[in-house]
């Protein structure tokens, strides 16, 4: 499976919704690659659940997993944590979540 196979598998047409998302905002490259990786593996690590299901206490799940049991960079956790924000205000609309943006 493509990474990217996974976002459609959680909820169809939540790819393409990512990628309008990222031209609206006229995102790089770079950035857009960065943030369909952080958000598809998000995606992954709640078993493809829909992203519409997933709370709060999962993002902050998915963080600790990262910083903890990955052992990210400080750099890359601040990266994971920015493209959660920018799915979950930009892509699905919904209002941003007490402390996920604070490091």
């Amino acid at each position: 499976m493509h990474i990217t196979e996974a976002l459609e598998q959680s909820q169809p047409g939540l790819l393409k919704q990512v990628t309008q998302a990222m031209q609206k905002y006229h995102l790089n490259m770079r950035t857009e690659q960065t943030y369909l990786h952080w958000i598809t593996r998000f995606v992954l690590f709640h078993g493809l659940k829909s992203p519409d299901a997933l709370e709060r206490d999962d993002q902050q799940l998915f963080l600790i997993y990262l910083s903890d049991r990955m052992w990210v960079s400080r750099a890359r956790l601040n990266q994971a944590r920015q493209a959660l924000t920018f799915f979950y205000e930009d892509v699905l609309k919904k209002q941003p979540e007490a402390g996920l943006a604070a490091g």
